[in-house]
């Protein structure tokens, strides 16, 4: 048995053309595009601009976000060209499985595992903070309890009364991860339906925070533009670089939480229509549009705000705050924002939870994971049991663990999921010339090479805690793979 064996291209490929078999065929180039931006603008957009700016960047963010969409696009070029040549479920996974064998392709695995399971946590704890906002500023009834609604390291001092209140549980997180996921086991085609849905209203509501709140923007917010360099503290006694270039590249290692999204596309490969053409479609698309949004928005916010703002009064409700503070008359935006939030952050944990479920598939059929994890419903003919699983172990993490921890893992973990992707673009032209290629990364290998440069930057960006948690996580990874997924390997046991 060896830990290097590669999963043959022919027998990948087979299993996508039996696909009929098990994952429907639902999903078209608009879907993709549509599953790609209702993942992409959500927390990272609403919540982590606001974060970037008041621990690294001020108005410079802008900038990281350049950084950022330039490693997702070199990043997104090989995705392309991956996932339109071997249209099957598990993304990153699947490929590394195919040119650099089980033990990679189980790392990848495990960390798809960090990036999807944990990504949609974070997100859910937004919605949990955002629902808050809309019963207290909206709905003007009393806000769900302080001890239920974070998780048991957060605490918070009344400014007035001094009073301490420390987090128990999150049970708003909870229960949008439990729902997510129970609309996921009905069915792929009718997420897609919903997720379409709530995306027209995201964009429809950027645009107009783009548009009006443009008015609003207060030169002297954005001087200096790029902050000099220092360090920052944040609440939870971490140190960030602020300002200067250290500080961009933190930033954009954090906003390159807004971008992921358009990789999780890529797990659906196996139930989209033609995905030869509407794969690159719907990971190029996506990423191209939420770019030219989220520049805007990330000028236009901290124009209109000060990073005191975000650092003190608005926290993870920054933009419905700086809205209701700054854009006078136009309360009703800073409502209708916090309402169609609640709904973009439901979409956001639909792609993730879809993107985890579809990776514990073929993991599943391939062994490294008990084989229940590819069974599939009688009726809707989704992996169920593999959402089942996963809505206690994002649960878990929604309901107990804080929000900025978690998304920075997310980060990380996606990063180098990133850069093995690319380095996959490059072995495959050597060891598969002759493999068929309806789209074509250019410029092979100075396009893969710059993709992991960029994103190992931003890698690097995150600071050592981060690298910390991601080398603990890998760790307990290892220890899965050889005490169980090595044994059970399809692969590796054809007998079993």
């Amino acid at each position: 048995m060896s830990i290097w064996k590669r999963k043959p291209l022919a027998l990948l490929l087979n299993e996508a053309s039996e696909s009929e078999k098990g994952l429907k065929r639902t999903l078209t180039a608009w879907s993709l595009v549509a599953l790609g931006i209702g993942a992409i603008i959500g927390a990272g957009l609403f919540v982590r601009t606001a974060m970037a700016a008041s621990q690294n960047a001020g108005p410079s963010v802008t900038i990281a976000f350049v950084l950022a969409a330039v490693g997702c696009a070199l990043a997104g070029l090989c995705y392309a060209e991956l996932s339109s040549s071997i249209p099957i479920s598990g993304s990153a996974y699947t490929y590394t499985y195919a040119t650099m064998g089980e033990l990679l392709a189980w790392i990848i695995g495990w960390d798809l595992i960090l990036e999807y399971a944990v990504g949609a946590a974070t997100v859910g704890i937004a919605w949990s903070e955002y629902l808050n906002n809309l019963l207290v500023n909206v709905l003007h009834v009393n806000p769900i309890p302080y001890e239920l609604s974070h998780s048991p390291f957060q605490h918070f001092t009344d400014p007035i009364t001094g009073v301490v209140s420390n987090g128990l549980i999150n049970l708003p997180a909870l229960f949008i991860v439990g729902a997510i996921s129970l609309l996921l086991i009905k069915g792929i085609q009718e997420s897609a339906f919903v997720n379409g849905i709530i995306v027209i209203v995201k964009v429809v509501i950027v645009v107009l925070i783009i548009v009006i709140g443009w008015h609003f923007i207060n030169p002297v917010n954005h001087t200096p533009y790029i902050p000099p360099s220092a360090i920052f503290t944040d609440e939870h006694g971490v140190n960030h670089s602020f300002g200067g270039f250290w500080g961009i590249v933190g930033a954009a290692g954090t906003v390159f939480f807004a971008f992921i999204g358009f990789d999780a596309v890529s797990t659906a490969a196996q139930e989209t229509k033609n995905p030869k053409r509407n794969m690159p479609i719907g990971i190029l698309g996506s990423l191209a549009i939420c770019t030219a949004l989220y520049i805007l928005f990330a000028h236009v916010l901290t124009g209109v705000a000060t990073v005191e703002d975000f650092r003190t009064g608005g926290k993870e409700a920054s933009v419905a705050f700086a809205i209701n503070k700054y854009m006078i008359g136009f309360s009703w935006l800073g409502q209708f924002v916090t309402i169609a939030i609640l709904a973009g952050f439901s979409s956001v944990i639909l792609v993730m939870l879809l993107g985890q479920s579809r990776v514990f598939y073929a993991m599943g059929k391939d062994g490294l994971l008990p084989s229940f994890f590819s069974d599939l419903h009688s009726k809707y003919k989704t992996p169920y049991k593999a959402n089942l699983v996963i809505l206690v172990i994002v649960g878990l993490f929604a309901a107990f663990i804080p929000g900025d921890i978690v998304g920075d893992m997310t980060s990380i973990g996606t990063l180098f999921a990133f850069v093995l992707v690319c380095i996959s673009v490059i072995i495959l032209r050597k060891k598969e010339p002759n493999m068929v290629r309806e789209f074509r990364t250019p410029l092979v290998p100075l396009i893969p090479l710059l993709g992991v440069a960029s994103c190992m930057l931003m890698m690097v960006g995150l600071g050592w805690t981060n690298w910390l948690r991601l080398g603990v996580w890998l760790a307990l990874g290892l220890v899965i793979y050889f005490v169980y997924s090595k044994k059970n390997s399809k692969l590796n046991n054809p007998k079993k």
